[in-house]
């Protein structure tokens, strides 16, 4: 009997029963020590979101059993610094595909259409009319990151009818038909796009892998998304560009995150902020609760676990 620690009796209950050599048991590192009655036999600990740091990891480290740690959450670059040794991170991956591509889609429908600027209207008001704002339809999208968040926003805009591809650390045609480029090669095609969605995530290859000379590469207008990391972008670099009105943005996570008080993108003309909440699900979701079934099957069968990260 494998047993899976889950923070509370809501996740408890939408996960609902397991196989018959598993049981979950509610247990917040977050909150305090293992209870010594599951100590010794937990073998998984789902973590919630934005839970971690070294009093928490320590406390998951004290169970002798635990041989995997389930993030909420598709990134994991904060939490590898603190997994105990000997214990394996899995992520969400897939859980959150459709909420992500539901908000690249959301802001870039809000840049396109100028969705601000109406919306400041009302605020005051006023009735003033853009009529001609662009549309999304017949642009050209880079999709910065073309994994399973790639594939999911890329379904949602061409049914927008943007002709879309990816970029990604080799090129290929993927699985979808998409033309995939090389990284390598972002700076010598980006100029070709309309919008730039980045959904990379963060690592020291992708650290401010959208630096000046590739936003300096982009065509005039052109709109970048960022619902990855922040860090893959440079701020300063984008701020620029923002503010000398060659580009416009619609960012979901930033670097620094929050941006300090009196940053100038949270005023900028042709910028969109939202505060990273993009990704985020509850552990209720049903797309949660059949990844940690899919973990605890593969535990209780003797295997090492889903979407273990390297």
């Amino acid at each position: 009997m494998i047993t899976i620690a889950v923070p509370n009796a809501e996740v408890q209950n939408a996960i609902g029963d397991l196989s018959p050599h598993a049981r979950t048991v509610i247990w917040d590192p977050k909150e305090s020590e293992a209870p010594a009655g599951i100590r010794d036999d937990v073998r998984m600990v789902c973590l919630n979101h934005l839970v971690g740091g070294r009093t928490v990891y320590g406390r998951i480290g004290e169970c002798p059993q635990l041989s995997v740690v389930q993030l909420p959450s598709a990134g994991f670059e904060h939490a590898l610094p603190f997994v105990p040794e000997g214990v394996r991170l899995a992520n969400a991956r897939g859980v959150h595909d459709t909420r992500v591509a539901e908000m690249a889609l959301g802001l870039a429908i809000a840049s396109q259409r100028r969705l601000p600027e109406f919306f400041a209207a009302q605020q005051r008001g006023s009735w003033e009319q853009n009529p001609f704002t662009p549309s999304l339809a017949d642009c050209r999208a880079l999709v910065v990151g073309y994994g399973s968040i790639g594939r999911a926003i890329g379904v949602r805009l061409r049914a927008s009818e943007l002709e879309v591809e990816g970029v990604a650390r080799s090129s290929r045609t993927d699985e979808d038909g998409t033309t995939v480029h090389a990284v390598a090669d972002l700076t010598d095609i980006v100029g070709g796009f309309d919008i730039v969605v980045i959904v990379t995530p963060y690592d020291d290859s992708t650290a401010q892998l959208i630096d000046a000379e590739v936003l300096a590469a982009m065509k005039d207008d052109a709109l970048v998304i960022n619902v990855g990391r922040g860090g893959v972008i440079d701020t300063e670099a984008l701020t620029a560009e923002v503010l000398a009105g060659r580009l416009r943005c619609a960012l979901d996570v930033t670097d620094p995150e929050p941006l300090p008080e009196g940053h100038a993108l949270w005023s900028a003309p042709g910028a969109i902020i939202t505060p990273h909440v993009a990704g985020f699900a509850q552990l209720t979701d049903s797309r949660y609760a059949a990844l940690v079934r899919a973990q605890a099957e593969s535990l209780a069968s003797g295997g090492d676990g889903v979407n273990l990260v390297p």
